[in-house]
């Protein structure tokens, strides 16, 4: 019984010393804690600002693929091998008609009979940059309906042997294109040598 009795002893010492130690560490901490809230004295937190969550609009998405798809398409479509004197009316103007329009037509469209809708100008520009622009202009007027336009190539003076170079090539481009019914070379007061007055069929239904 004795021997019970000091290991029951020395097991409540044990007990308390724990219970000592424990409450040692409490009182430290709060102590570090009190001498915090002393050194900095009394705080008031900031107010939450009113803001309002703004969404970010997205850019539009380029389609990037796809211009290079319809550039291509428009480089293939118009060859600068096509031989075009042939197909022209040997008159001073160089003037072209496709098969089933009449010679009248030419005539009415060399004399204005018709409103130019719309103009496109191609001086300054290089051989691809100029056949591109020319078939998307033509593309775009088709799609609006247009019937007659102004394609200015230029005369020709500020290229070297002052030889317009687009001149032929602008022809040679016009005729490969199925929208196009005729062409003539423009009066003096809408560009003379250095313009074509182009004759577009009706829109597809």
């Amino acid at each position: 019984m004795g021997s019970l009795k000091r290991q029951l002893d020395e097991a409540a010492r044990e007990s308390k010393l724990r219970e000592a130690q424990q409450l040692a560490r409490e009182l430290a901490l709060r102590r570090e804690r009190d001498l915090f809230v002393h050194s900095v004295g009394p705080v008031t937190p900031l107010k939450a600002a009113a803001r309002a969550a703004m969404a970010r609009p997205r850019p539009e998405p380029v389609p990037v693929q796809r211009q290079r798809d319809e550039a291509a398409v428009l480089r293939e479509a118009l060859s600068d091998d096509f031989d075009v004197e042939s197909l022209l009316d040997t008159d001073e103007a160089l003037s072209f008609r496709r098969d089933g329009v009449g010679i009248d037509v030419v005539r009415k469209l060399r004399r204005g009979g018709w409103t130019i809708q719309a103009q496109l100008d191609l001086h300054g520009l290089r051989r691809d940059e100029a056949r591109e622009r020319l078939a998307g202009f033509l593309r775009d007027a088709a799609r609006h309906g247009l019937r007659c336009v102004r394609v200015v190539h230029g005369k020709g003076n500020g290229s070297p042997g002052r030889q317009a170079v687009l001149k032929g090539k602008v022809r040679s481009w016009l005729v490969q294109k199925s929208e196009v019914l005729a062409f003539v070379q423009a009066r003096g007061s809408e560009g003379g040598a250095g313009a074509l007055v182009v004759l577009l069929g009706p829109a597809a239904p």
